[in-house]
């Protein structure tokens, strides 16, 4: 049975990515060498580092003045690096979901933390709007997605103050004016490679100003300055990041991206809004692209089970919702095929119909 991998992350990937990176898993470049075994500083993976970096600026039309490095530790480490890095006396955050709280959390290490808006008291059931940002902030920090409640960012906001951004689940899914972030970081488990690297991307001027003495390893000119070679980087995931990037370029870019990402979700939204059955959990505005969040109606709760059953047995693979919220949630990475989508929306169809 062929399987539909609707997965949050680590998620779905493009096979040609899998099936290169694994053919250089067993031989790196004809050297007879697994890529796992390698040394990073091998004249053959420098290119593959290099290549990378530029396609990532190509992609996102990254501007001058910004440097690309590769990352261990996820998004979950940037909670910290971030304010490590930049914030002086006081830094503002947007709490629009579990991961917005938990990097608002750990900035609360390093000074003052204010919580600019957020949309906790209606269970993050859409995105914080007609906000004041202060001007006094060191810098506003955003998530663009909410993989766990179902909202997205994909439109720049406009700030007085240095923006810092969380990609982690929506870079590459769309154009990006990079121009106007200090910083964005993203873990590379949902558009951009396997599990392993996080990829962030900072402004060169902005670095160096936080009124503390960094450890090496947190300092971000560390690795700008080694080219993300400080330490062993993650090999096989920058590799299989490599990869990625090529699909997508070859694929026609981020707004060829962005075009699917659309066309996927309109389709199984409209189901949903169709199914008497389920229900959106957010408010149909701030719905995002990446992660359709879903639920039965409350007349049908006891058919919960029953649907991720069915489901399951005819190939979905990682539907069932986050386990903080329950309910469903179908993952639309780009990797993900309206072939996938449709199958989806036939099982809701079909299970419509028997019930």
């Amino acid at each position: 049975m062929k399987k539909y991998n609707f997965n949050a992350g680590p998620s779905m990937l493009p096979r040609v990515v899998i099936e290169n990176t694994a053919k250089q898993i067993l031989d790196f470049n004809g050297s007879g060498l697994s890529l796992m075994e390698i040394s990073h500083r091998a004249k053959d993976f420098q290119p593959v580092v290099d290549e990378a970096v530029a396609l990532i600026k190509e992609l996102l039309d990254i501007p001058e003045g910004y440097s690309v490095i590769f990352l261990g530790g996820g998004a979950s480490l940037q909670f910290m690096q971030i304010p490590a890095n930049f914030l002086i006396k006081k830094a503002g955050y947007v709490n629009s979901g579990t991961w917005a709280k938990k990097a608002m959390k750990e900035a609360k290490h390093f000074g003052e933390t204010v919580e600019v808006a957020s949309s906790a008291t209606d269970n993050y059931t859409h995105l914080p709007h007609h906000y004041e940002i202060p001007s006094d902030l060191d810098y506003l920090h955003i998530t663009t997605n909410n993989t766990i409640f179902g909202t997205e960012i994909r439109k720049e906001i406009d700030s007085p103050v240095p923006l810092i951004a969380d990609m982690s689940s929506d870079i590459m899914s769309r154009p990006v004016d990079v121009s106007k972030y200090t910083a964005i970081y993203a873990g590379a488990q949902k558009n951009l490679a396997m599990a392993g690297v996080t990829v962030v991307i900072v402004k060169d001027d902005m670095l160096g100003k936080a009124p503390r003495e960094l450890p090496t390893m947190i300092d971000y000119r560390t690795h700008v300055e080694k080219g993300s070679m400080f330490n062993t980087p993650p090999v096989v995931p920058i590799y299989s990041l490599l990869e990625t990037m090529r699909w997508v370029k070859e694929q026609g870019g981020v707004k060829e991206m962005d075009r699917r990402a659309h066309e996927r979700a309109e389709v199984l939204y409209a189901e949903i809004d169709r199914n008497r059955l389920f229900r959106g959990t957010v408010d149909a505005q701030d719905r995002s692209l990446m992660n359709i969040c879903f639920v039965m109606n409350d007349e049908y709760k006891d058919l919960e089970k029953p649907f991720l059953d069915f489901v399951v047995s005819q190939g979905m693979v990682g539907v069932k919702g986050h386990r903080s919220v329950g309910g469903f949630r179908a993952s639309c990475y780009n990797a993900q095929t309206m072939e996938g989508v449709n199958a989806l929306v036939k099982c809701m169809k079909e299970f419509e119909a028997n019930h």
